[in-house]
């Protein structure tokens, strides 16, 4: 009870918070908001499943082109549609080619998939439009892209709610717990693995089709793999396995990045490595598994 009214308070403060925040301040939240989604979306699938995806970048991507295409044309927030349900259509088909490689061949495919994406998009554009990038003309307010990517975060938030009461769910954990074991008890492990990989797609896509009016220009290089490292660190560091994990690791990253970017440029990558060899070395269920610890020892003292 005490978490879901702390939930509906933290909802109504974010919800106000465009009244009292400065143009800088509303644009650090937006960022981590964004930040929010993409990680508990990465979780959806690489959470349970305890599969490697770097498709994320690919995705988000994809999403901000969309944006960049169709914005113009159609009416807001429909882009943040299009652009969630074309990446959802781009996990399906590298999902059902994907999917059926384990390990570190899964994490290399979805890795190359951003870089084939990008390489894609630059011929697609020189040899048929002419052109290597997009302008962005037709950009909603401020508010409005803090309200839709807030509408985002909370969605996303609720989905992993409901995801992890869920058989869907279950059936993810027992996955990652076993495979072949799921397999033998009836499980269509493809299918649901597909699946899942196209909802965390979806959400990822739409985040970039969201942020992308951020920019006036975009261009092919909007397919980065730092986003697909983004999304893992924030996922492993919270705690991919629970819900609020990948809340807390995205709110704590976003704060970091926004003060190693400004004061350590040129070694923002190395510390992020560095993050993300501390997770998987010393905290494998990240911080929320380290707060669960904590609480439970207190408890039983």
């Amino acid at each position: 009870m005490q978490a879901r009214a702390g939930a509906v308070l933290l909802g109504l403060l974010l919800v106000a918070a465009p009244a009292v925040l400065t143009p800088y301040q509303r644009a650090l939240a937006l960022a981590i908001l964004a930040d929010v989604v993409l990680a508990v979306a990465w979780a959806f699938f690489s959470g349970p499943t305890r599969y490697l995806s770097l498709a994320s970048g690919a995705f988000f991507g994809a999403g901000a082109y969309v944006t960049a295409v169709a914005g113009g044309a159609v009416p807001w927030p429909l882009p943040v549609v299009l652009g969630g349900a074309g990446a959802a259509v781009m996990a399906g088909v590298v999902g059902a080619l994907a999917l059926r490689l384990r390990g570190p061949y899964f994490a290399v495919f979805t890795f190359g998939l951003a870089e084939l994406a990008k390489h894609v998009l630059i011929w697609y554009e020189t040899r048929v439009t002419g052109t290597v990038g997009r302008i962005l003309l037709a950009q909603p307010a401020p508010a409005t892209l803090y309200y839709t990517v807030l509408a985002l975060a909370g969605l996303a938030v609720a989905t992993a709610v409901l995801l992890r009461r869920s058989r869907w769910g279950a059936a993810l954990v027992g996955i990652g717990g076993d495979e072949e074991r799921a397999e033998t008890l009836g499980v269509n492990t493809t299918a649901l693995k597909i699946a899942a990989f196209a909802l965390s797609a979806a959400f990822i896509g739409a985040a970039g089709a969201a942020m992308a009016p951020r920019w006036t220009y975009l261009d092919p290089n909007v397919f980065n793999p730092l986003v697909s490292f983004q999304a893992v660190i924030m996922a492993l560091l919270g705690g991919a396995s629970t819900v609020a994990g990948p809340v807390v690791g995205a709110v704590f990253l976003g704060l970091a990045s926004e003060i190693l970017l400004v004061k350590f440029r040129y070694a923002y990558m190395l510390g992020l490595g560095a993050v993300l060899l501390v997770v998987v070395l010393a905290l494998p269920e990240g911080l929320a598994g380290l707060w669960g610890r904590r609480y439970r020892s207190r408890s039983s003292a």
